[in-house]
């Protein structure tokens, strides 16, 4: 199928984390159409096995290309990325891609003390994916990661009691955060939904360390492939769609709260 500047870009997620990624595209291009896709009904995603995200990884990719006509797809959930993404550039080649994964780059190029912290999920840091990525920066820094069980569902339905406990109890599990010589300065995060309670982190650690997430450079790498390929927009407002496998309510919710905006959400099986 043709492709055209003007056609929408896919944003999926396993449920409303991914709206950090959106966040983060509509500032860089303000002039593209996104659709955003939550799979809330199936998730999450990060404590599902492999065939089950890549199973609603293709399902969503193909109703976004026959429903919306999308040009290129952001991934914006670091568990589909690393289950999935091979999949569907294989399975859609004319498909630009653009995946999430968690910042470890980043956080080597900013790390003083050289000790970093990962917050994850169960099948981000279980992937091949996130461990060639780690090998391949074996002896730049020390990394503590940490499947956070729960965190990604606590942050899907705004319990924020639930989200202070598991921040707390994380965040403690991965050791003592400083400046000083063997504490850790730095901490990724590498689930998309954690960027939403980046306020309860920084008021455990304090501000002197560095929360890292993805949003800015994948925004930036989104433009970079629009544009290599023709397909970046010239010019438009800049609408946005909303559709979700869960309740539409929640998403409303969350694109409210987050993004500060009212939007309509639709339904989808």
């Amino acid at each position: 199928m043709e492709s055209d500047p003007n056609f929408p870009v896919g944003v999926f997620d396993s449920g409303v984390g991914g709206l950090s990624i959106l966040k983060a595209l509509r500032a860089e291009l303000p002039q593209e159409d996104f659709v955003y896709f939550a799979d809330s009904g199936h998730a999450p995603y990060g404590e599902r096995d492999p065939e089950h995200v890549i199973e609603r990884s293709r399902s969503i990719t193909q109703q976004l290309l026959a429903q919306h006509r999308i040009k290129a797809l952001v991934v914006a959930c670091n568990t589909a990325t690393a289950a999935a993404i091979h999949v569907l550039r294989a399975e859609f080649p004319a498909l630009p891609i653009v995946g999430v994964e968690p910042a470890l780059k980043p956080a080597v190029a900013l790390s003083q003390t050289r000790h970093i912290g990962v917050m994850a999920t169960r099948g981000t840091l279980a992937s091949a994916k996130f461990q060639t990525l780690l090998a391949s920066l074996a002896g730049q820094a020390e990394f503590t990661l940490q499947p956070c069980d729960g965190l990604a569902d606590a942050i899907e339905h705004h319990d924020a009691t639930r989200v202070i406990a598991l921040c707390e109890a994380y965040t403690k599990a991965i050791g003592l955060f400083g400046l000083k010589s063997g504490e850790k300065d730095t901490l990724v995060l590498g689930c998309t939904h954690y960027a939403f309670a980046e306020d309860t982190l920084h008021a455990l650690l304090g501000p002197q360390v560095q929360l890292i997430e993805t949003g800015l450079p994948v925004a930036l790498h989104t433009r970079r492939l629009l544009s290599a390929t023709g397909l970046l927009r010239p010019q438009g407002t800049g609408q946005a769609q909303f559709q979700t496998t869960g309740q539409p309510a929640e998403l409303q919710q969350a694109v409210a709260r987050w993004l500060r905006q009212d939007v309509a959400v639709a339904h989808s099986a």
